[in-house]
């Protein structure tokens, strides 16, 4: 796969103001053909050249004709992986790209498989904010630069046949932060719900786990859990991962990202 590293190395060329020289960055160039398609060429340029446009010392072209695609809409540059998604959807072999700036970019060949994979652990309902913050910052383009692919692993709490769950805010019936109970329910909860209803109404109860870490299969993986002496812990029953406080907000799941990815490459 060739898909540059940012756009300020990808130049369009459909004519030759300054002859046989090209702007100093570019490594790429997008070229209309007379035919109204498009080409891309990859270019070598002095390197003992000085100034803005440098001579061409060489170009050679790596995608024609119906091997090239323009997408239609402009998107976001820095979302690497969704453009990767997007180009390998075409079926074409090269897609070009433009940005919400104009700029442009492309990816030859697209392949997911050079891309780590993440594995996301949440729940749901109320709204799985772990899983939905990713999403956002990913396509904010947070996380461009890592060459990450999340895969999300949502447990729907509405498919437990449970008699009473955690809390209100979830649009369940019976929950432990707003009803008394009697002894003998199914409880879908965690450490936490155990915890309080033992010391608020003893033993008599069957706990179903829904703690996201309790789903934890792969790795790495990054998961919540409402326990703060599990925030940040660098591993979970032998899995390499990063847990986040329930309440975690962007600023530290984002970087909870990034430690994860640099502790996992650099095994």
């Amino acid at each position: 796969m060739i898909f540059p590293e940012h756009c300020k190395h990808v130049g369009h060329a459909s004519t030759r103001p300054c002859h046989d020289t090209v702007y100093f960055l570019s490594r790429y160039l997008l070229r209309d053909t007379p035919d109204g398609g498009c080409e891309v060429l990859e270019v070598t340029l002095d390197p003992n050249g000085k100034g803005m446009m440098r001579t061409l010392m060489s170009s050679r072209v790596i995608a024609s004709g119906k091997e090239v695609y323009r997408y239609p809409e402009k998107v976001n540059l820095h979302n690497r992986t969704r453009l990767v998604e997007l180009a390998r959807d075409t079926g074409y072999r090269c897609t070009i790209f433009t940005g919400l700036d104009e700029h442009q970019t492309f990816v030859l060949d697209p392949d997911l498989s050079v891309f780590l994979k993440i594995h996301v652990y949440d729940v749901s309902p109320p709204r799985p904010g772990l899983s939905s913050c990713i999403r956002e910052l990913e396509a904010a383009g947070m996380f461009g630069d890592l060459s990450v692919q999340f895969c999300h692993h949502v447990r729907d709490l509405t498919a437990i046949h449970a008699d009473v769950f955690p809390c209100r805010a979830a649009g369940f019936e019976r929950t432990l932060d707003a009803d008394s109970m009697h002894g003998g329910e199914q409880v879908a909860g965690c450490l936490t719900g155990s915890q309080f209803f033992t010391e608020c109404y003893g033993k008599d109860f069957q706990l179903i786990n829904i703690c996201p870490l309790e789903s934890v299969t792969e790795e790495p993986f990054i998961a919540r859990c409402c326990r703060s002496e599990r925030e940040g812990i660098p591993a979970w029953n032998g899995r390499t991962g990063a847990v986040v406080h329930w309440g975690a907000d962007p600023v530290k799941i984002y970087a909870a990202v990034r430690d994860l990815v640099t502790r996992w490459r650099a095994k």
